[in-house]
């Protein structure tokens, strides 16, 4: 089955590690996998900032970029679900109509992707830890992802997932919202750490590394044991 991979920006400046694992993974699923250099960013970050004429052509190279792939997959339901949701907005009675609707049918969060498309849940991987799982907004509300990230987990040898109280409340991200209201910002993610460490978990996992970056950025910063990790690195985790 063939492959292509949309890194999104902040993973690919940030967290290159997670995308190398996802190839990984998706390499033992018998995939072949590619990946378009010329690929930036998918426009989202202008869109919810209220530029819309900037995100077209953003997102109109983006069409460009993933024309004729077969499937595409990214480590970011936040980006999948912009793609899905809000281009068929940006591109509403234009040339381009047919294009992005055939562009939502293709393009998939890499969790669904393992569960729905190559019907795969157990990766071999092993990971010695309790953790807890976080449920994205995006993944949740936009792609509507909730058992396939935990099907996987649950065949991670040495790992024991418990749930968190109030596990689908948002944990204060949101892109610019955390740089907007800063104060409700860290409120939230007060309240999601500390509902984590009440777990007795000493890891917090998701799809989204957006979250887990505002997440861990909290963790550090009061000194916390808690850590993070994104769903691709524990797949990955255990076998070379």
């Amino acid at each position: 089955m063939k492959v292509q991979l949309f890194i999104p920006c902040f993973v690919d400046q940030l967290y290159p590690q997670t995308a190398f694992n996802m190839v990984k993974v998706l390499e033992k699923a018998t995939c072949e996998v590619t990946y378009n250099t010329n690929q930036t960013c998918c426009g989202q970050p202008a869109f919810n900032a209220g530029f819309w004429d900037e995100a077209r052509t953003v997102c109109t190279k983006f069409l460009k970029d993933f024309e004729g792939a077969d499937y595409i997959v990214a480590p970011s339901a936040s980006c999948v679900g912009f793609v899905r949701n809000y281009y068929a907005k940006l591109f509403e009675n234009s040339s381009q109509h047919n294009q992005v609707k055939d562009l939502s049918k293709r393009i998939y969060e890499f969790t669904e992707f393992l569960t729905d498309v190559l019907k795969i849940e157990n990766f071999g991987a092993v990971l010695n830890t309790k953790a807890t799982y976080h449920d994205s907004c995006a993944a949740l509300r936009e792609c509507k992802i909730k058992e396939a990230p935990r099907k996987l987990l649950s065949h991670v040898k040495g790992l024991e997932l418990v749930e968190m109280n109030d596990v689908e409340t948002c944990c204060g991200f949101g892109g610019t919202f955390a740089v907007k209201f800063d104060a409700i910002s860290i409120g939230m993610v007060d309240q999601k750490t500390r509902n984590a460490a009440d777990t007795g978990a000493e890891t917090i996992i998701s799809t989204d590394l957006s979250c887990l970056m505002h997440i861990d950025g909290y963790i550090k910063g009061k000194n916390l044991s808690l850590k993070t990790m994104h769903i691709a690195d524990v797949l990955a985790s255990g076998w070379e």
